[in-house]
């Protein structure tokens, strides 16, 4: 069955978000239709919005729904109609990578997620007989009503509020699984986080539940830092009042194990390299613009035995972790509602910006309230 939906449409780089209505195409093969109660923001969102990424437009953005199953497509037999669903990432299930168990290194991954259309390059959404593109990570969950990959769905318990599984789709997952997935560091490893957004204060929670020490935060925002202090870091570092490194140093005496660069920033990209110690690891998280560089001391990198690993998606399987991020919810050991703040989908564009001051942790949108 079709569906009519009231979407955010990102009609060119750079505009506001349009709400519209629009036509939603029945689930195909291996498709299916969730009526969204909740979308997470993501700084993704934000980024292919502004142009900085080949995604076409114009295109319902959005990849951090949650919601009921309304109908399922051919082939599907994971979920049925009616129930609770999580959204994730798109992949295409055959590749290499897919086939071994990785599919945030699926082959296709970027085509996948970033194109926002299907396979054979049609839409499933449409606006007044005009094409709007849509399968964005395989879901285009800025609308009421959504046509998903059915690799994208997972099937969510009960209990845990729509508003509050959302964000597991992405930003909650890359953060928590970049260190219980990725680094998997053991109970007394010292970690650092820069950048405590969404990503990096998962990231610190999941520090706290491994048991990692000194937990260490960094962040050019007081009111974050101190969100990262009731959230589990041990230490917070501002940059703009001492040098980082300097300051890791004196925390730990060698450097750190693990660093976490979440921010997206190149300075705090090399700062995370360089207050790491012998053998230290550093995640790399955070995404800049497009063609952005950094320079590394090769030398201290070869000298100290210093790894840099990119992560996607916090190398997380989602049918199996958003399941295990639930249960730490559950346990108290997640503590989402902290993160979260609300918005009905029609104010979108304040959600954006408030994301951009920085005014909002993880902002999410509610189609119909």
């Amino acid at each position: 069955m079709s569906a009519t939906a009231t979407a955010a449409v990102s009609r060119a780089a750079a505009a506001p978000f349009a709400i519209e209505e629009v036509e939603i195409e029945a689930p195909r093969a291996g498709e299916v239709l969730v009526e969204i109660a909740a979308a997470g923001f993501c700084h993704t969102d934000l980024t292919v919005n502004g142009g900085s990424f080949p995604t076409p437009f114009p295109v319902v953005l959005g990849h951090e729904g949650a919601g009921v199953v309304a109908a399922v497509g051919e082939g599907v037999t994971h979920v049925v109609a009616g129930d609770r669903v999580a959204l994730s990432y798109d992949s295409c299930g055959s590749c290499p990578s897919c086939l071994v168990g990785r599919p945030y290194h699926c082959h296709a991954f970027f085509a996948h997620n970033f194109m926002a259309s299907r396979g054979d390059g049609s839409t499933g959404i449409s606006s007044h007989g005009e094409a709007v593109h849509s399968h964005f990570f395989g879901q285009s969950s800025f609308s009421s009503v959504a046509v998903v990959s059915a690799r994208s769905v997972v099937v969510l318990p009960p209990d845990i509020p729509f508003e509050l599984a959302a964000p597991l789709g992405c930003g909650i997952q890359t953060g928590t699984g970049t260190v219980l997935n990725a680094l998997a560091p053991p109970a007394g490893s010292s970690l650092a986080v820069f950048g405590v957004g969404g990503v990096g204060l998962s990231a610190v929670m999941a520090a706290r539940i491994v048991g990692a020490s000194p937990i260490i935060a960094i962040d050019l925002s007081p009111a974050r830092l101190e969100l990262a202090r009731e959230l589990g870091a041990t230490d917070t570092i501002d940059p703009g009042q001492e040098d980082v490194v300097e300051a890791i140093m004196r925390i730990t005496g060698t450097g750190v194990d693990y660093a976490v660069e979440a921010s997206g920033a190149t300075v705090a990209l090399r700062a995370a390299v360089d207050a790491t110690g012998p053998g230290g690891t550093v995640a790399l998280v955070g995404a800049p613009p497009g063609g952005v560089e950094v320079s590394l001391d090769v030398n201290m990198v070869l000298a100290k035995g210093r790894s840099i690993r990119a992560i996607v998606e916090g190398h997380s399987v989602p049918g199996v972790f958003i399941p295990r991020l639930v249960s730490f919810w559950r346990a108290g050991l997640l503590p989402l509602e902290r993160l979260v703040r609300t918005f009905p989908l029609s104010a979108i564009n304040e959600a954006a910006a408030s994301a951009q001051r920085g005014d909002t942790i993880k902002p999410v949108l509610i189609p119909g309230s």
